[in-house]
């Protein structure tokens, strides 16, 4: 390893827990015996003790399920699953015992709104990859799956409005979502509906190539400039490293589509090797992890595991001469 890549991997390893946990799994490939040991830790100090430590005696986090966000109970809980909080955490599960039978909807979804009759598409994916990873019984979590699964649109991604007016044409931010929680599904060896599941992630994937990650799929044009800022955590917010950190955790090849994505990657890079943080999204925290417009720990993890995975593919000279 270069003295400079090590320099940033020193840095990383003076971060919170969770980011030392993920550096040494997905960069340094260490073993259970370094790993098992930062994994414990996430609770009981750092951001992840933080968090839990918000959890009210109700059992919830904020005021209810999905209220307010980001303090409520559903992205707290990606928020710990993305820290790499042990699956076996009782808190946690304890949680969730009560989310899934109270909060599901007529349509088997998770559906939080009293109001609202049908379920969010891009909730649920998100509601399946926190539920799966933290072992919800299967049972438990059927309905979802089916839910899920009937949302799926000729275009081969998935689109919140799609069963709330009709929506046309599939959703980058709902489509990644839901190819998050499938992949959470896949990985923790639930079989229901599996080849369905696996079939639905291929066309996902496909749909999310075509458009090059960010680009029209008929122009070229960017679809969104908010496509290209690193916001950490992305919550429910689709961007180009979000969905590159999906593709290399899925294990998928590097395709000749992804190219824009990564220069825009590599342009983010400093010139000291870190990947900043820009301002996050609008709303209420427990706390900031990161503080915007300083080198980012959780965004500089994320880039070197991606660029670990995708930069012998990427890699050509007439690339190069765009970074």
């Amino acid at each position: 390893m270069m003295n400079a890549e090590g320099s940033i991997i020193e840095w990383l390893l003076a971060g919170d827990v969770s980011i030392q946990y993920q550096t040494h799994r997905d960069l340094l490939g260490s073993g259970s015996s370094v790993l098992m040991p930062l994994q414990s830790r996430i609770a009981e100090e750092g951001w992840g003790a933080r968090f839990l430590a918000c959890r009210s005696s109700r059992g919830h986090w904020g005021k209810k399920y999905y209220q307010p966000k980001w303090t409520c109970t559903h992205y707290t809980l990606l928020d710990l699953k993305n820290l790499g909080l042990s699956r076996d955490n009782q808190a946690v599960k304890d949680t969730l015992e009560r989310v899934f039978p109270a909060e599901k909807g007529e349509d088997g979804g998770i559906n939080p709104f009293v109001t609202v009759k049908d379920s969010d598409v891009c909730l649920n994916g998100m509601a399946l990859s926190v539920a799966a990873y933290f072992g919800v019984s299967e049972n438990d979590l059927l309905s979802v799956v089916d839910f899920i699964l009937s949302q799926a649109m000729e275009d081969g991604g998935f689109n919140c409005h799609s069963n709330r007016g009709g929506a046309r044409h599939s959703s980058l931010h709902t489509t990644l979502s839901v190819l998050e929680g499938f992949l959470a599904y896949r990985e923790e060896g639930y079989t229901y509906r599996l080849p369905e599941i696996k079939e639905a992630e291929e066309r996902g994937r496909e749909f999310i190539l075509q458009h090059r990650l960010y680009r029209s799929d008929k122009t070229g044009a960017v679809i969104s400039k908010k496509f290209l800022p690193l916001f950490y955590p992305a919550r429910w917010h689709y961007d180009i490293l979000r969905a590159l950190d999906y593709f290399q955790k899925a294990g998928a090849p590097y395709d000749d589509r992804m190219q824009d994505a990564m220069v825009e990657i590599y342009k983010k890079r400093s010139p000291d090797g870190h990947w900043l943080l820009p301002a996050g999204h609008k709303g209420k925290l427990h706390f900031a992890m990161e503080e915007p417009g300083r080198p980012s720990r959780w965004n500089t993890l994320r880039a070197l595991r991606v660029l670990k995975h995708y930069e012998p593919g990427f890699q050509s000279a007439d690339l190069r001469k765009r970074i």
